[in-house]
């Protein structure tokens, strides 16, 4: 279980496969200079909610993996993910889509 800390303040949990996908949509934002909202459903145990930040390009955020390797990522997903970031209502989880012709492998 991989470990996203946001501004020091704020540490959510997410698989690290799940992690590496939203590494490579945050990180392919902030690199344009571009702000928006992260949003998703907080586990139950925290109360079942959801939580929403205002990502920009000097937010301080740490991605921290719980395995040694990097998972390999689907572009389908990526793709999903960054057409939901570029909404208005900003990036969030979406269920990922079956693989298209061998995405496995491109760089978190």
């Amino acid at each position: 279980m991989g470990k996203l800390t946001y501004d020091s303040s704020l540490v959510v949990d997410f698989e690290d496969r799940i992690l590496a996908h939203l590494q490579l949509v945050i990180g392919a934002k902030l690199r344009r200079g571009e702000s928006f909202y992260f949003s998703w459903k907080d586990d139950p145990k925290t109360g079942d909610g959801r939580t929403s930040i205002w990502l920009y390009p000097n937010a301080p955020l740490v991605f921290k993996y719980y395995g040694g390797r990097p998972p390999a990522l689907n572009r389908a997903w990526v793709d999903q993910l960054m057409l939901t970031a570029n909404s208005s209502a900003g990036l969030h989880l979406v269920p990922e889509p079956p693989e298209v012709g061998g995405d496995r492998g491109i760089e978190p």
